[in-house]
């Protein structure tokens, strides 16, 4: 408790409390530290967090927006289940939105831009899967992905996408223990990233296709096999 109270106040220098109370409970979600169906106590969330009662309040209705949390009158929110079937329908529209993100970047983004994603494949070619833990596996993930969809530069795309990607990571932490090969699912990003830096927007939009396919048959085989 108190490593995170010091790392929410240094958030809070930049961020408000009601961003910084989003962030730290959207990531206890993301990793199954609160379960699919568990009751969210405002009280409780306020107490480790260190915050307030009403940042609680307007972060659990914006996770709520998200998909993340669900509220019932007079019972309370729960954190939403996380049902097969969600898979396919999200594995849809991300087959859909992510080769867009990942062509329009290619075709975008800033030389800035370009260069923050070069930083993102030097810290995917040195990053040991073995070594690392499930929060710092799944925060490289997903700094690949929202890094690209940053250069894609269409903040509406962006929006929904890291939405889609949230619930995607949910999935992928049901069945992280029972994926054969986590090291080859983070070094496939390195032909996305050079792609996207490269200007190849035909390869981009295959390769991100690919990638969220790809995902999709993991997370299926672990499930059923």
């Amino acid at each position: 408790m108190a490593v995170e109270a010091s790392a929410i106040a240094a958030d809070v220098v930049k961020k408000s409390l009601a961003d910084v109370a989003y962030e730290r409970i959207r990531d206890r979600l993301l990793m199954l530290d609160i379960k699919p169906g568990d009751l969210l106590n405002d009280d409780h969330l306020a107490r480790d967090l260190g915050v307030g009662r009403t940042p609680v309040r307007e972060a659990l209705k914006r996770l709520e927006l998200d998909r993340l949390v669900v509220s019932y009158p007079r019972r309370g929110t729960f954190a939403t289940r996380v049902e097969v079937t969600d898979l396919a329908f999200i594995s849809e529209i991300r087959t859909q939105l992510e080769p867009l993100a990942a062509s329009r970047a290619a075709r975008v983004a800033t030389e800035l831009q370009r260069e923050r994603l070069r930083a993102v494949m030097r810290a995917v070619e040195s990053f040991d899967t073995h070594a690392a833990s499930v929060v710092e596996t799944l925060r490289l993930d997903a700094r690949v992905h929202q890094g690209i969809y940053a250069a894609a530069a269409n903040p509406h795309l962006e929006d929904v996408l890291i939405r889609y990607d949230n619930l995607a990571t949910r999935i992928w932490c049901m069945v992280l223990d029972r994926l054969p090969d986590l090291s080859r699912h983070v070094h496939e990003h390195l032909d996305l990233l050079g792609a996207v830096i490269d200007g190849d927007e035909a390869r981009a939009a295959d390769l991100a296709r690919s990638h969220v396919s790809g995902f999709e048959d993991a997370v299926r085989k672990a499930l059923f096999t």
